[in-house]
């Protein structure tokens, strides 16, 4: 199926390395025009742009510290600049912590809550902004674990801030359906990328098993698993499809 990306313009957040690097490469490989924004993966951000570009679509990589609403505000307009008005959006910076709640801090709550939570809604609203300055039909996808929706042990605060996906979601998409403008998230369980072993611990292969045997396809996810969904959101093929929460999770969990 022809999905209609071509020549789109599309942002990643958080593309410096991981899924975010994934998605942005699975966009271009659609002939899509990439955005890779990073804050502290410039290397990888880089290295993903010239990567893109090699597929003969226009790539770049753009720097913000998410928790700075005017990086923020100028990396938006350096997309538009160096790739035309930005389509697409996909939310994909967060931060997570695995800790015992009672153990945690209000320093280890705060990055959680400015990046996962403000950051999300500073760049979802300068890229808003644009989409309705310059009458562009857009789509917005925002990722979230599934320990937003189910809940999960040691994940307290970061099940805390994901949550608020959902909301966001639900609301842009009644919002902004005004301006032709559609949002839909992507909730998923464990994917293999350079960050699993923060995310389970760095556990043993006992624990492992445990883990996965909470999976009823008993394995984890590969970006391979998680990027068509994504695409096919954000394709003018899901025209019709707003507001919706999609779970991508081996069967982790099930609504």
């Amino acid at each position: 199926m022809n999905l209609g990306l071509a020549d789109k313009t599309v942002l990643v957040t958080g593309a410096g390395k991981g899924l975010g690097r994934a998605i942005g490469a699975a966009y271009a490989a659609e002939g899509a025009n990439v955005a890779f924004h990073y804050n502290a993966s410039a290397h990888g951000a880089e290295e993903a742009a010239k990567e893109a570009a090699a597929l003969g679509v226009r790539a770049i990589a753009v720097g913000a510290d998410l928790a700075d609403g005017a990086a923020v505000n100028a990396a938006v307009e350096a997309v538009k600049s160096e790739l035309g008005p930005i389509d697409i959006l996909v939310n994909n910076s967060a931060v997570t912590q695995s800790k015992p709640f009672l153990e945690t801090t209000e320093e280890d709550w705060a990055p959680q809550i400015e990046i996962t939570v403000a950051g999300t809604l500073r760049v979802t609203q300068a890229v808003a902004r644009q989409m309705v300055d310059c009458n562009v039909e857009g789509s917005i996808i925002n990722l979230m674990g599934d320990s937003g929706r189910v809940g999960e042990s040691r994940l307290l605060v970061t099940a805390t801030t994901r949550a608020t996906t959902v909301g966001l979601t639900k609301s842009l998409a009644k919002e902004l359906a005004r301006h032709k403008i559609r949002a839909n998230a992507v909730s998923i369980a464990l994917v293999q990328t350079g960050s699993l072993d923060a995310h389970t611990g760095n556990a043993d292969d006992a624990k492992m098993k445990r883990i996965l045997a909470a999976y009823p396809l008993r394995r984890f996810g590969t970006p391979d698993d998680v990027t068509p969904t994504i695409l096919l959101l954000s394709s003018p093929r899901s025209s019709w499809t707003t507001g919706q929460i999609v779970s991508v999770n081996g069967g982790y969990s099930m609504p």
